[in-house]
C-alpha cells in the first residue's frame, strides 16, 4: 500500500476567484449598459478573470494529475459541485468576448454552455446513484445546474438567443426548486455545516438574483410580476445573510470565502438593474455607490488571498489521497457526519 503524504491539496473551489471576478466585471458591464458608466473597468476585469481562470486551471489540473484524483473529482461529495465552475466561467467570458469579437465569443459561449449542461447532467446522475447522506449536502450543490442554467439563460439572452434563454431559464429554475428543497431541509434539520463550508451559505442568495438578472435580459429590462417575485425572495435571502454574519466571522480565511463573491456581485448587479428599470431618482449616484462598495468588497477578498498565496498558507493542509473527501475530514474528525 502506498503511504499517504500530507500536502496542500488544490480543491476545485479555487475557481471561485475567477468566478467572483466575472461577477464584478458583469456588474460594471451592466452599469455601463444601463447607466452609462465607463466601459474600461469591465473590460479590464474580464481580462483579469480570464487570466486567473487559466492560472487556476493549470494549478488545479497539475495537482489532480499528481494526486491521481482524475477519477474521483466528480464523485467527491464535498468538492465535486465546484468542478462545474471550470466550464461556467468560460460562459461568462464568452459573452464578454462577443462584445468585441462576435463569432469568437459565441463559439466560446456555445462550447462552455454545452459542457456546463453535460457536467450538470453527469453530476446529477452521480448524486442519484451515490450513497449520499443528507448531512453531506451544502449550497454548493446549486452550482452545476442552478447556477449553470441561470447563467446560461442570461448569456443566451445577452447574445440575442431568446428561445435558448427561456430553455435555460426553465432548466435552472426547476433545478433550483428541486435542489433548493433538499439543501434547505439539510440546513434546517441537520447539524451545522463544518466551518470551511459555511461560506457556501452565501450561495443561497445566488438563485433569485442571478435569475432576476437573466429575466431582465430576457424581457428587455422591464419590471413585471416575475421580476418582482424574484426580487421579493432575493430580499429575504439578503436578510438571511445579515443574520449569518456572526457565523461567517468565525470561519478561517481560505478558498471557501470566495463563495461570497459571485453571489453578492449578482445581488449588486440586480440592484443596478432595478435602479435603471424603476427610473429611481439619483440613479447614477446610487449606481456609483453600489459599484464602489462591491469593488472594495472584492478587494477585501483579493488582498488576503494574494498575501496567503505568497506565504503558502492559502490552502488548508490535507492528506492527498486518490479518494473522495468526507465531510468529517473538513471538521478534523476524519469521519463522515
Amino acid at each position: 500500500m502506498t503511504p499517504t503524504r500530507s500536502t496542500h491539496r488544490v480543491t476545485p473551489n479555487v475557481f471561485g476567484v475567477p468566478f467572483g471576478l466575472c461577477g464584478l466585471a458583469q456588474c460594471w458591464a451592466t452599469a455601463q449598459a444601463v447607466a452609462g458608466t465607463p466601459r474600461w473597468p469591465a473590460d479590464a476585469l474580464w481580462i483579469l478573470a480570464a487570466a486567473v481562470w487559466l492560472a487556476s486551471l493549470i494549478w488545479y489540473g497539475r495537482d489532480v494529475v499528481r494526486g491521481r484524483r482524475w477519477r474521483t473529482e466528480l464523485t467527491d461529495p464535498v468538492f465535486s459541485p465546484f468542478t462545474s465552475l471550470i466550464v461556467i466561467v468560460p460562459m461568462l467570458l464568452g459573452v464578454a468576448l462577443a462584445a468585441h469579437a462576435r463569432a469568437a465569443g459565441e463559439l466560446v459561449f456555445g462550447i462552455a454552455l454545452a459542457l456546463t449542461v453535460a457536467v450538470g447532467g453527469w453530476l446529477s446522475g452521480e448524486w442519484i446513484v451515490a450513497d449520499l447522506q443528507l448531512a453531506q449536502w451544502h449550497p454548493g450543490y446549486f452550482l452545476p445546474t442552478v447556477g449553470g442554467g441561470l447563467i446560461g439563460a442570461g448569456g443566451s439572452a445577452a447574445l440575442g438567443h431568446r428561445t435558448l434563454a427561456m430553455v435555460m431559464l426553465g432548466y435552472g429554475v426547476i433545478c433550483w426548486l428541486i435542489l433548493g428543497t433538499i439543501v434547505l431541509l439539510r440546513l434546517f434539520t441537520s447539524p451545522p455545516l463544518p466551518p470551511p463550508l459555511r461560506p457556501t451559505l452565501a450561495i443561497e442568495l445566488a438563485p433569485p438574483v442571478v435569475a432576476g438578472n437573466a429575466w431582465f435580459l430576457v424581457n428587455g429590462g422591464r419590471i413585471d410580476a416575475i421580476a418582482a417575485g424574484l426580487a421579493g425572495y432575493a430580499v429575504l435571502m439578503v436578510l438571511v445573510q445579515l443574520r449569518l454574519i456572526p457565523v461567517y466571522r468565525r470561519v478561517p480565511f481560505g478558498p471557501g470565502w470566495w463563495a461570497f463573491s459571485f453571489s453578492y456581485a449578482a445581488a449588486f448587479t440586480l440592484s443596478v438593474n432595478w435602479l435603471a428599470a424603476g427610473r429611481v431618482p439619483g440613479q447614477t449616484v446610487w449606481t456609483a455607490v453600489a459599484l464602489a462598495v462591491l469593488t472594495l468588497g472584492m478587494a477585501a477578498l483579493a488582498v488576503p488571498t494574494v498575501r496567503r498565496l505568497v506565504q503558502g498558507t492559502y490552502l488548508p493542509a490535507a492528506v492527498n489521497t486518490p479518494r473522495p473527501t468526507t465531510v468529517g475530514e473538513l471538521t478534523g474528525s476524519g469521519e463522515s457526519r
